[in-house]
């Protein structure tokens, strides 16, 4: 169920990540080469932007990728340290879970009382279903990273670092393959 939910969030935030840059990309060359500009573009590539940035914060909370300033807690005994980062989590999730239902309002009013996006038309209710459902995503990710630490010990991971890892050794075996091209010829 989770790698599903992994996969869902990566693979929507990659499309929408697609979608933006086409949409900008196809906006500048049509406003440089022809002259024109489609203002639907532009509105959708700001909505697909947006989706993204909700979207994928709640992704990193899964990774535990969240900037936080961790040095001087990781000075304290590991227990007193889970503990006040369990206290902070539980705290972000409240903010999480209060935005969520108050974006709840914020939908139902623009339900109530409709507003179209100028260029698409769109009921901005539908836009704004981002703020729910990223917060609540985001609230359970937090969750799902202490519930990892604390009941089955396994540590987040910091994400830069194993990433810089990653390419790392990717480029250790790209460079070393020439050589050992040349040095076999």
């Amino acid at each position: 169920m989770l790698a599903r939910l992994n996969n869902i969030e990566d693979y929507a935030c990659r499309f929408l990540l697609a979608v933006f840059v086409l949409l900008l990309f196809s906006q500048v060359v049509l406003r440089v080469v022809f002259g024109i500009g489609m203002a639907w573009m532009e509105e959708l590539a700001r909505y697909a932007f947006v989706w993204f940035v909700f979207l994928g914060a709640a992704h990193a909370a899964h990774l535990s990728a969240h900037n936080r300033l961790q040095t001087h807690i990781n000075l304290l005994p590991r227990k007193v340290a889970n503990a006040i980062l369990l206290f902070v989590d539980l705290i972000w999730v409240g903010f999480c879970l209060t935005l969520a239902y108050k974006s709840l309002d914020l939908i139902s009013l623009l339900t109530e009382f409709p507003y179209a996006s100028p260029a698409l038309g769109w009921s901005l209710a539908y836009v704004y279903y981002i703020f729910p459902i990223a917060f609540t995503l985001m609230a359970l990710r937090v969750l799902q990273v202490q519930y990892m630490k604390l009941v089955h010990g396994v540590e987040p991971g910091d994400v830069d670092a194993q990433e810089v890892e990653k390419i790392t050794q990717g480029a250790s075996h790209d460079v070393n393959a020439p050589c050992n091209a040349k040095a076999g010829s």
